[in-house]
Formats: C-alpha cells, sequence, structure tokens
C-alpha cells in the first residue's frame, strides 16, 4: 500500500511539474491565452493550494502580457483606418472581454508568499464592442448589397452571402439582411439544367425516364448547387447535363436445358452378415448379425435457364451553357441479365440434392418485355450516374 501511495504521489507530481513547464512555455513563445486556459484549469480545483502557487503567478502575467499585446493590436489597425479591419477589432475586443469573464470567477486568487492577492486590471469593454459591432455591421452591409448590384461574379455573391450570414450572426435582424442573404444565395447558385436524350432504335418506357430524370432521390443538390430537370421561369442555367442514350441491345428469349443423371445408394431392407466361406456371421451371443442391404436409385433431371439480357449504352455530356461549349464526356454503361432455373424429373428423386429439389418447386414464367428489361436497368444506371455527377462537380 505504501509502495503504491509513493508511485500515486510521484505521478501526480510529474503531471504537475509538466503541467506548469507547458503554461510557462506558452507564455515564453507568446501564446498567452493558451497559458491562461492551463492555469486556470488548474486554479479551479483548489486556487489556494500551495503547490498552484506557480499558476497564480503565471496567470497574472500571462493575462497581462495579453492585453497589452491586443490593445497594442486593436490602436494600430484603427490608426491604419482600413474597414475591413472592422471584423478583428470587433474580435479582439471580444477576447478581451471574455478572458476578463474566465478569470472573474477565481478572484480573488492570493499570493501566499507576499500576503496579497494577485492584481488583474478589468476594463468595461462593453461601449467599445457596441460602437465597434456598429461599425462592422454598417461596413458589412454596404460591402454586400454593392456586390449583389455591381457584380456579375458568383464568387462575389458567396461572399457577400457568407458576410451576411456573419452580419445575421452578430447583429440578429439587422435592416433587410434576411432578403438580401436569400439573394446572395440565389444569385452565388449553380443552376444545373438535366436532360436525357434517346439516340437509340428502343422506346424508353416513360417511367424510366422519369427516375433517371428525378435528381431528387440522388440527393445530390448542396449550397451552391441546384439541378432541375424541368427548367424554371426566370432560372438562368449555368450547365446542363444530358443523359445521352446510344445503344439499346435486348437479346433474344433463349431456353437453354441441361439434363443431369443422380445416383444415390440407400437402405433397402437387411441380410444376414456372411463370411469369406459363406457361414452366417454370429455375434458373442450366438446370435446371427444382421447388416443393411443397400440399392441404387436413379433420377433424370431436365434443368432448364431462361435467359434474357438488356445492355444500355451511352455517354454523359456536361454543357457550359454560357459558352455553349462542351465542358466534359463520360462514357456511361449498364447491363440487366433475367435468368430464371428450373427442373423436372423422371426416376426416383430421392436420389437429389437439394439444390435440384428447390428447382422442382419452380415452373416456366412468362419472360419479361423489352419494356420491362430496360426500365429494369434504372437502379444500376442511377447509381452510376450519381458516381459520376458526385466525382465530376461543376461551378463558375
Amino acid at each position: 500500500m505504501v509502495k503504491k501511495l509513493l508511485l500515486l504521489t510521484l505521478i501526480i507530481t510529474i503531471s504537475s511539474c509538466s503541467s506548469v513547464k507547458k503554461t510557462q512555455e506558452a507564455i515564453n513563445y507568446g501564446n498567452y491565452d493558451q497559458a491562461i486556459q492551463i492555469a486556470v484549469k488548474e486554479l479551479r480545483d483548489n486556487k489556494t493550494k500551495k503547490g498552484n502557487q506557480d499558476y497564480v503567478l503565471m496567470l497574472e502575467e500571462a493575462f497581462e502580457k495579453a492585453t497589452a499585446k491586443d490593445i497594442e493590436n486593436i490602436t494600430f489597425l484603427k490608426k491604419d483606418g482600413n474597414p475591413a479591419n472592422l471584423e478583428i477589432i470587433y474580435n479582439k475586443y471580444l477576447n478581451l472581454k471574455n478572458r476578463q469573464d474566465l478569470i472573474k470567477p477565481l478572484l480573488p486568487l492570493p499570493i501566499l508568499s507576499k500576503g496579497k492577492n494577485a492584481k488583474f486590471s478589468f476594463t468595461d469593454y462593453t461601449n467599445d464592442i457596441l460602437a465597434t459591432k456598429t461599425k462592422l455591421s454598417d461596413y458589412l452591409y454596404v460591402n454586400a448589397k454593392n456586390l449583389l448590384k455591381a457584380s456579375s461574379n458568383k464568387v462575389d455573391f458567396r461572399n457577400a452571402f457568407d458576410d451576411l450570414n456573419y452580419l445575421d450572426k452578430i447583429n440578429p435582424n439587422f435592416k433587410d439582411v434576411r432578403n438580401l442573404i436569400e439573394e446572395a444565395h440565389f444569385k452565388g447558385t449553380n443552376f444545373i439544367y438535366v436532360s436525357l436524350q434517346n439516340k437509340s432504335d428502343k422506346v424508353i418506357p416513360i417511367r424510366l425516364e422519369e427516375d433517371l430524370l428525378n435528381f431528387d432521390t440522388y440527393k445530390l443538390n448542396d449550397l451552391w448547387t441546384v439541378y432541375h430537370n424541368n427548367k424554371q421561369p426566370r432560372t438562368i442555367y449555368d450547365f446542363e447535363i444530358e443523359i445521352n442514350f446510344r445503344e439499346i441491345n435486348i437479346s433474344p428469349e433463349q431456353i437453354r436445358e441441361k439434363q443431369v443423371v443422380k445416383e444415390k445408394q440407400v437402405v433397402d431392407g437387411w441380410k444376414y452378415l456372411i463370411d469369406k466361406n459363406g457361414n452366417t456371421v454370429k455375434d458373442s451371443l450366438g446370435k446371427a448379425i444382421k447388416v443393411d442391404k443397400y440399392k441404387t436409385i436413379v433420377c433424370k433431371v431436365d434443368e432448364i435457364t431462361q435467359f434474357k439480357s438488356v445492355q444500355v449504352v451511352g455517354q454523359i455530356k456536361y454543357i457550359d451553357l454560357i459558352t455553349n461549349q462542351l465542358v466534359k464526356n463520360f462514357p456511361l454503361a449498364s447491363e440487366f441479365i433475367f435468368e430464371h432455373r428450373y427442373a423436372t424429373y423422371s426416376g426416383d428423386k430421392n436420389a437429389l440434392e437439394k439444390e435440384y429439389l428447390n428447382l422442382l418447386t419452380y415452373k416456366f414464367v412468362q419472360f419479361p418485355s423489352n419494356e420491362q428489361m430496360i426500365y429494369d436497368t434504372s437502379e444500376d444506371l442511377k447509381n452510376k450516374i450519381k458516381s459520376i455527377v458526385t466525382q465530376n462537380k461543376i461551378y463558375h
């Protein structure tokens, strides 16, 4: 028990020394907030503990240096006079306030060796935060409105969208920001029209076309990309994705037959065991020994396979509707196979394995129509279309 206590004490001491070292290193490298975080965490448990005095002194030092650094940066940025710096200034004021709020619950923090409390000079930054927020809000609002009015670049609209969302976060319901966010999102979005062209000599089922063009089921829409299979009024489309069927090959209906003969040894009564001299073999009690008698049973199986296949061959074209240029081109192919197996037999079906017994339960079925065969490729086609579009996003 004594050894365990000593080991535990040693581990705690090493851990404490390591934490003190990390805090001092953070101060030495100018990472004052990191040092403050470590010190506050250690002091929360026991701020008057003698072993925690190092953290009190380092917290005092780190706070003073962090505050001075932020005030110096704010002063410089204000003198620079660039309104683009308002967000940095605003966040630095928030950091000053949050840093104080982090330390306040711990006060007072005694310095035992000096018989006094650690000194922290706190300032009320409320007016600075509010004034800077007002200036920042006006700047972001005017800048975003100018971009929406004068620019034709989607990147600018997306930047305006980000700025307006940030503005709505720091200053909710500011003027008509919510409406401007919707406008920026609409103008920054790539609208893609999806069409299907059948250049094969086969008729495509209407439901297949509807399934393939229903891009809602693909779940491909994202923040800046929207797919439509029907053109919407007042929407300028940036790209078209054309699903183009070139060939649809359907095989003839085929019936393949294969005959299999199965044999099996089965018990067929019993007989007395005879030795090599033709004498009946008896057991230790003098009774004649009986053994199973076997016979061979035979079953002929006609295994029948119904087969039909369809192959759809085409391509996916990406067309830039602004420049009317073909941007990308991808091959597209899918195959669906209909195969149905069943069997008939003659003879003793007890000679058959489970596989053939199962086949005996099936009968001939009607072959699917060509239209159904083409439609049955839809799931595979949709997966391949989704894969191509997902891996090849296009933007302006």
